[in-house]
């Protein structure tokens, strides 16, 4: 239900304001990046108009896992056990595929025990926001390395890192996700575009954002704090947003930009920053990431983007309706069909 508003507040077109988006006061450390992202989510989907009601989040465990608490409090939701939040969005997005899915993960989760769910769920494209809150440490174990954590960086008791680190966006595009993006916390307004564009678009939507821990991983020989973050982040493209029902053009600087239609009719612009960067071809893209994290650069934006790719829903043939709305003549059929799937078997 819409909460109260005042004269002032402004609503979207379905009369929800900004406030009817958010969750529970936030229990992070002050200053945490995950909070930033957890804001770009609440704004994103205020200005999409998602219904609350038909959005599904879901985590695994750790400080990222928390998330979802902050954000859509009418939202259906499930915290999962460690790893496993893939798996169970797989299985939200088969008994329901209405449901708008917005995954919230750490670096910890999805590239340590969760690695096995986070790669099976690009394999079968399945429909959901991933966002992978990244700090290189496991910040509710006090800090310790994660997977992804550069060689070199250090912790604050001086141990340094010397295990070649895990990067998801290449992961992620070398198993042929069709939406990969990597931002930062302290770049709302990248973020926001990245996440409005994600919520348009039909298959996984992996966002991997850098997002400083600010109580294990914000000093200076840190690879993942916010001044490495911010001296070392490489900015792509100026990016552009309209959603579907919006008649107004893109804001974005004059020059050749290229405009992807996104599967609900919305409309991303992208003005390459870098002339040798091309987002639609996957190849050139890892290559493109792979140079720059040999150089200590961080690049951010959209990495690949491909429209036209099957999800699931399509490879499983499933039905519209929500599995639970089925009659059980449909959901348990007689034993004629049992016997006719054995003989194809046979």
């Amino acid at each position: 239900m819409p909460t109260q508003t005042t004269a002032t507040a402004p609503t979207n077109k379905l009369g929800l304001t900004r406030q009817d988006y958010v969750g529970a006061k936030s229990t992070l450390c002050p200053g945490c990046g995950h909070d930033a992202i957890t804001s770009q989510i609440i704004q994103a989907a205020f200005e999409m108009n998602l219904e609350p009601h038909q959005v599904a989040k879901l985590s695994g465990i750790g400080c990222s896992s928390k998330t979802p608490a902050y954000f859509l409090n009418q939202a259906w939701g499930f915290n999962s056990v460690h790893g496993r939040a893939a798996a169970v969005c797989t299985g939200v997005a088969l008994a329901n595929r209405s449901l708008v899915n917005i995954l919230a993960s750490g670096d910890g989760d999805s590239m340590s025990i969760g690695m096995g769910q986070f790669v099976h769920m690009i394999r079968r494209n399945v429909p959901v926001v991933y966002i992978i809150e990244d700090n290189g440490v496991y910040g509710l174990t006090k800090g310790q390395f994660s997977a992804t954590a550069d060689v070199g960086s250090t912790l604050k008791h001086g141990d340094v890192n010397e295990i070649p680190p895990l990067d998801p966006c290449t992961l992620a595009m070398e198993l042929g996700c069709g939406f990969v993006a990597r931002s930062f916390s302290g770049n709302p307004k990248q973020l926001a575009v990245i996440l409005k564009a994600a919520l348009a678009y039909r298959g996984t939507a992996l966002i991997d954002v850098i997002s400083p821990c600010v109580t294990f991983n914000n000093h200076e020989s840190s690879t993942r704090s916010y001044k490495a973050a911010k001296d070392h982040e490489m900015p792509l493209q100026d990016l552009g947003f309209v959603a579907y029902y919006d008649q107004e053009e893109v804001e974005i600087p004059a020059g050749e930009a290229r405009e992807v239609a996104l599967p609900d009719g919305s409309r991303l612009t992208i003005r390459a920053l870098r002339e040798d960067f091309d987002p639609t071809d996957r190849f050139a893209a890892s290559r493109a990431l792979h140079e720059a994290n040999g150089r200590g650069e961080l690049l951010t934006g959209i990495l690949h983007i491909h429209t036209e790719q099957k999800t699931m829903h399509d490879f499983l043939h499933l039905v519209e309706a929500p599995l639970a709305t089925l009659p059980q003549a449909a959901v348990k059929p007689g034993p004629e069909v049992l016997e006719a799937c054995m003989r194809e078997l046979m």
